[in-house]
């Protein structure tokens, strides 16, 4: 299992494995559907041999019956091994080993169900082959074949959305590490429909692609993926408690929260937040400002800060943005739901290396605040 958002060094996708069948494995396909209908010749035929004699009572035997004949081939054949051509099969949830038997036998892997499941009740680890899709060969030795599976090597790339993330942020993150484009993705997000986004969040994604690692197969899609993400996010919100009609609001404060808090304030910021809200003054946060103009907060100029006619100038204009400006993961929620009891309408981070942060009613103490941090930041300068 390869987690390439660990590993930058390994983001660039694998080629998909061909499937072509080499000619023995085009050979043995043709010979499973001679038996096919040979078996279905034999059943008919019996079938008519016995109508008006008791058929019902062999046809509840039938498949013994059929079962046990030569001519249709060993139920327990097994290939030589080693295999041929690289085959893609998905294992499904649930699976024993007589269905991953049958999995394997459709796909050419093995030379009978039968003998896998002798392979399989043999090896110990194999109750431990997980779901997904994997990579064989064709016509394998069926112990060969569960020993692969066992490794539990799926052809998949986990993706990792950090909390914080903005929509531009994950579409890069995913288009780097899976086969998804960066196109395909941002056309899915003009058919917000396409993806089940609730309607509260009025076609804006932003928010709702929520940061978790998230497994991504052959096959999958960037509808597939994000589809996975809004879902998730929704039932984050359901499983809080949180009313639908809430959900927009939630998510847009807790993703300021999100930005702004750092470790261990998350409920402070929450409650300031609530405040100055409830006080109807502008928000006055700078990671408004800074999403709203595409640029680090330390960059936006003074005439950008008068400027009233930006939506996301939190100096000027009062209330929530007009949508979140983040991915917030399930602490922010959380601390939006519930924040602790104060009258705090400041705060000031005083050591960007420990964290520490002071909140404070009083604007007099809040210069104080701010002046340590100014003291801070010259002595720890370059």
């Amino acid at each position: 299992m390869t987690d390439l958002f660990e590993h930058p060094a390994l983001q660039e996708a694998p080629a998909a494995p061909t499937r072509r069948r080499s000619a023995a494995g085009r050979r043995a396909a043709a010979k499973r559907k001679r038996r096919r209908r040979q078996r279905t010749a034999v059943i008919l035929v019996i079938v008519l041999a016995f109508v008006g004699a008791g058929a019902y009572l062999l046809w509840d035997r039938m498949d013994s019956l059929v079962g046990d004949l030569p001519f249709i081939g060993s139920q327990n054949e097994d290939y030589p091994g080693p295999g041929g051509d690289p085959v893609e099969v998905v294992i499904p949830e649930g699976a024993t080993g007589g269905k991953m038997g049958a999995v394997l036998f459709d796909a050419g892997v093995v030379a009978s169900a039968g003998a896998f499941s002798d392979a399989f009740s043999q090896n110990p680890a194999a109750a431990g082959i997980q779901p997904g899709t994997y990579q064989l060969q064709a016509e394998m030795k069926a112990s060969d074949a569960v020993a692969a599976l066992v490794k539990n090597e799926k052809l998949q790339i986990n993706v990792t959305i950090p909390e914080g993330y903005t929509v531009d942020q994950i579409v890069k993150r995913v288009a780097s590490v899976t086969t998804i484009t960066e196109d395909e993705l941002e056309a899915v997000l003009k058919k917000p429909k396409s993806i089940d986004l609730p309607k509260q969040a009025d076609g804006n994604v932003e928010g709702w692609l929520f940061p978790k690692t998230y497994t991504v197969q052959p096959g999958d899609d960037a509808t597939t993926l994000l589809s996975s993400m809004v879902a998730q996010t929704a039932k984050e919100l359901d499983d809080l408690g949180v009313d639908k009609s809430d959900w927009q609001d939630v998510l847009n404060k807790a993703s300021l929260v999100e930005k702004e808090a750092p470790e261990g304030y998350r409920g402070e910021v929450a409650r300031v937040i609530e405040n100055r809200l409830d006080r109807g003054s502008p928000l006055g946060l700078d990671a408004i400002n800074a999403y709203g103009l595409g640029k680090p907060a330390d960059q936006i100029t003074k005439s950008e800060f008068a400027d009233g006619s930006d939506p996301y100038n939190s100096r000027k204009n009062t209330g929530l943005p007009p949508t979140p400006i983040a991915n917030p993961g399930q602490a922010s929620v959380e601390a939006v739901l519930d924040p602790p009891a104060g009258d705090w309408n400041w705060y000031v981070t005083v050591n960007l290396d420990t964290g520490k942060t002071k909140f404070t009613d009083n604007y007099n103490e809040f210069l104080e605040f701010r002046a340590e941090y100014q003291k801070w930041a010259a002595e720890n300068a370059g």
